[in-house]
């Protein structure tokens, strides 16, 4: 069973109609209970990450989501659901991540716009399955004001004012700082891709 955790961000509704076009199976779940049975998970967000791991603590499921990716059940964690993957944010330095890679999430610093927002091209570094299918330089819709370091575990990055990582691609643990969900045909692709892993 495809599970995208139900922990009240905004793209919500947008994965679950991504999922629905291309025909996939899912169950929203918002408890331990059901990420346990769940076979993969999305982990969708928008939103403040101090935020999401506060909700993510009051659901009693944190440990839960790092036993089930430590297990090696297959996650995919969509923008601020990439992030919650790394120790800390500067969002909310007074809340923990995840933890399942070192380094700290930053805010962007420069003169360009910020936020991050709209269509920007993805860079691929290796080779890696999320991808396939979107050719050697994809474009992307991103919306973000904060950026995750470049790690072992990046696969592609993007440039907007410093180079970050905007696919990540390692084992079983996926993650994109762009939205699929608002990618149109070529986002489809991504999440397809991560469903037939």
């Amino acid at each position: 069973m495809i599970a995208i955790f139900d922990y009240g961000a905004g793209n919500l509704q947008s994965v679950r109609n991504t999922l629905d076009a291309i025909g996939a199976s899912y169950n929203l779940v918002r408890d331990s209970a059901g990420l346990r049975r769940s076979s993969k998970i999305i982990l969708p967000g928008v939103g403040h990450f101090g935020q999401m791991m506060r909700t993510l603590d009051d659901l009693a499921v944190r440990e839960t989501l790092v036993e089930r990716i430590r297990a090696g059940v297959p996650f995919l964690g969509i923008c601020l659901g990439l992030q919650a993957l790394f120790t800390s944010s500067e969002e909310a330095p007074e809340e923990r991540g995840l933890g399942i890679y070192e380094g700290t999430v930053k805010r962007f610093q420069g003169q360009e716009r910020i936020p991050h927002m709209g269509w920007n091209q993805v860079t691929p570094r290796r080779e890696t399955s999320l991808l396939r299918g979107s050719g050697d330089a994809p474009f992307f819709y991103f919306a973000h004001s904060y950026y995750c370091p470049v790690v072992p575990a990046t696969a592609a990055t993007c440039d907007y004012i410093v180079p970050y990582t905007a696919v990540l691609d390692q084992n079983n643990v996926s993650g994109v700082q762009f939205h699929p969900e608002k990618s149109g045909a070529i986002g489809q692709t991504i999440v397809r891709n991560f469903i037939d892993n």
